[in-house]
């Protein structure tokens, strides 16, 4: 039988704070995508969509975080709105990059 989901973890530490001090706290969490994220941020980088490359990446990461979450809660009455729109931004962001089906 084949998983319907890739697995992923990501570990998040504070660098710096804005106001100059840093704890060095740390968050790590699992969580499971049905795409390829480390394929589609290679296809990302190489796409140059924004100017700065940590942009593509964060870009990509946030974006297949929150698509993921408001799948599963796709009924959710704080999607009731948003979810339309956001189909049809994902249409335009596929075109965009050429990555159609992939993202």
């Amino acid at each position: 039988m084949d998983k319907k989901f890739n697995t992923y973890q990501i570990h998040l530490k504070e660098k710096a704070l804005k106001n100059g001090t840093s704890d060095g706290k740390t968050l790590e969490f699992q969580f499971e995508n049905h795409d390829d994220i480390m394929q589609l941020v290679e296809l990302i980088k190489n796409k140059k969509l924004f100017k700065e490359q940590s942009d593509n990446i964060e870009f990509l990461v946030g974006l297949k975080l929150f698509s993921e979450v408001m799948l599963r809660n796709r009924n959710h009455e704080m999607f009731e709105e948003f979810g339309p729109e956001f189909a049809t931004f994902m249409k335009k962001f596929k075109s965009h990059v050429k990555m159609a089906g992939t993202v």
